[in-house]
């Protein structure tokens, strides 16, 4: 009884505290959804606009497309990310020699700083003189502008996201897959089974914690995708790669649209939180069946 009360007096304080800087902010952004917010030489000028805020969502076909735009993003890259880590893992693993070298070098991407991604991939996707045109010119027979066209813009920007985050990817599984049972593969060889059944019915049941752990963070850090879109495209051409995040910096901080930008990051909120939601559940049906 002691030892309870004693843990829960020493993490009070930072629990407070992260609560009051969490709490206080949330309700300071619901109080500015309801309302027109104007700077005057008088100071900031409040006036109550809730319905005039919803019915502008509503019309708004910007944040309707950043929204599919994010949809597509999150899912695709995710997706994407999460089978070739489980590719590169599952080949790591087979590794004898030099595993340590490979999972340094995995790690480079993720160590390099968005600005210099954002730079160094603009370059590449130069339809002048970046490699990644010569390559497809050569290839296809097409110089083509893969940033500066609204049919490859997002194809693109998913492309970096791929190449940055894959290595996050494989370095949870690969730990997921070092921690499976020696026993059970052992006893799963003894049995006859070959690499695709011993894959199909021991490795990715037993796999589907450290999976469901890697999809989660994954389309967390997708949802937040800003830097990468920003440095590459900036949303464009045209509205091709807005996204949530894009759009409602724009209108926060570029128009100042402060009551109408806190309306669309509350609404933000809320399909992240449907769609873990949604994730969880299926989680929980999944362990069900």
């Amino acid at each position: 009884m002691f030892d309870r009360h004693f843990r829960l007096i020493t993490i009070a304080p930072a629990a407070l505290l992260i609560l009051s800087l969490t709490v206080v902010p949330a309700i300071e952004l619901v109080r500015m959804a309801g309302a027109k917010i104007a700077f005057t030489n008088d100071g900031v000028e409040r006036t109550a606009a809730l319905a005039e805020n919803i019915g502008r969502l509503a019309n708004d076909w910007i944040y309707w497309r950043a929204l599919l735009n994010t949809l597509a993003f999150v899912i695709t890259s995710t997706l994407a990310e999460l089978v070739l880590g489980l590719v590169l893992a599952l080949a790591a693993q087979r590794m004898t020699r030099a595993k340590g070298m490979v999972r340094t070098l995995m790690l480079m991407p993720i160590l390099i700083p968005p600005v210099a991604i954002g730079n160094m991939w603009r370059l590449m996707y130069n339809p002048e003189f970046g490699i990644i045109a010569h390559l497809v010119d050569q290839v296809a027979g097409v110089r083509l502008d893969m940033l500066g066209s609204t049919s490859t813009a997002l194809l693109a920007v998913i492309i970096v996201d791929v190449w940055h985050w894959t290595p996050f990817m494989f370095l949870i599984l690969l730990a997921g897959l070092e921690g499976l049972p020696e026993e059970v593969m052992q006893a799963s060889h003894l049995d006859g089974a070959n690499s695709l059944q011993r894959l199909r019915f021991i490795v990715l049941p037993m796999l589907w914690p450290a999976i469901a752990v890697a999809f989660v963070f994954r389309s967390i850090g997708a949802f937040k995708v800003f830097d990468q879109i920003y440095l590459l495209t900036s949303g464009g051409p045209g509205v091709s790669t807005e996204v949530l995040s894009l759009y409602v910096f724009k209108v926060f901080f570029q128009n100042n649209e402060l009551g109408y930008g806190a309306l669309l990051s509350l609404v933000t909120i809320a399909i992240v939180c449907s769609y873990l939601a949604v994730f969880r559940i299926a989680q929980r049906t999944k362990g069900a069946l």
